[in-house]
């Protein structure tokens, strides 16, 4: 809902300045509809920047659990640690861990809550590792945790790499979309471009120029964008049943 006020706020506010700029309500309804879009994208990939602060947050706290159990800590102990001394993006779900544990004093279920709070395949690669070892003995948790670390921070690099490779393409993309636009912006301060964008046949090159903009800018971020892993313990109870009673046999 804030999202929503905020771009529609920007909207208006473009298109009351442009039109003072233009006087052509066609090119201000224009820019306020550029605006407007920009703002939302800026706001999505804010969301999307905080997931990915949320993904580099699980090597750390696998890092938190090894230093808690080696420290005699018990897993339950170590996880609820996490609440007051874990990433501090991660402790307001660690607390509700911590609330459900107590109200429960379930690890299971507290861990498949804690779990269904996040969609990313690296937090349930820590739980599932977690509940496994809980159902068969904790004797290689460590150095579960300790391959599992290297391999999610080994991710996380490689993504971050591809991430800045693919960073200046989006950014020249997005000068080479914007470009034609501060050029009518610059053109229609002169009467005659304002007055010729006012005619039914200036609207639709308009419209047709946001269109072929959006066109362009989603084809780009679809090129750009990385694939997710893919999560494999969403069926978590029947795998990891399948695991125990292989490990068993």
């Amino acid at each position: 809902m804030k999202n929503s006020i905020r771009v529609f706020i920007s909207a208006c506010v473009t298109t009351g300045l442009i039109l003072l700029i233009t006087s052509s309500f066609s090119i201000a309804i224009a820019f306020g509809a550029l605006v407007a879009g920009a703002v939302f994208v800026t706001l999505k990939n804010k969301s999307a920047h905080s997931e990915s602060h949320l993904i580099a947050a699980w090597p750390e706290v696998i890092d938190h659990l090894m230093s808690g159990i080696q420290s005699g800590l018990s897993l339950s102990e170590s996880l609820v640690g996490l609440a007051t001394r874990g990433p501090e993006i991660l402790r307001p779900a660690f607390a509700e861990f911590r609330d459900s544990l107590f109200r429960h004093a379930d690890l299971e279920l507290a861990l498949q809550e804690l779990k269904s709070l996040f969609h990313h395949h690296g937090s349930d690669q820590i739980f599932e590792a977690l509940l496994i070892s809980k159902a068969l003995g904790g004797s290689e948790l460590m150095s579960i945790l300790r391959t599992l670390g290297d391999f999610l921070r080994q991710d996380l690099a490689l993504r971050r790499e591809i991430e800045v490779k693919h960073g200046w393409i989006k950014n020249s993309a997005h000068i080479s979309a914007i470009a034609p636009w501060i050029l009518l912006l610059m053109l229609s301060t002169q009467p005659s471009t304002a007055l010729a964008f006012s005619t039914p046949t200036g609207g639709m090159i308009l419209v047709a120029g946001l269109v072929m903009t959006a066109i362009a800018y989603l084809w780009m971020n679809r090129l750009g964008r990385l694939p997710q892993t893919p999560r494999v313990f969403t069926h978590h109870a029947t795998l990891r049943n399948s695991i125990s009673q292989r490990v068993i046999r």
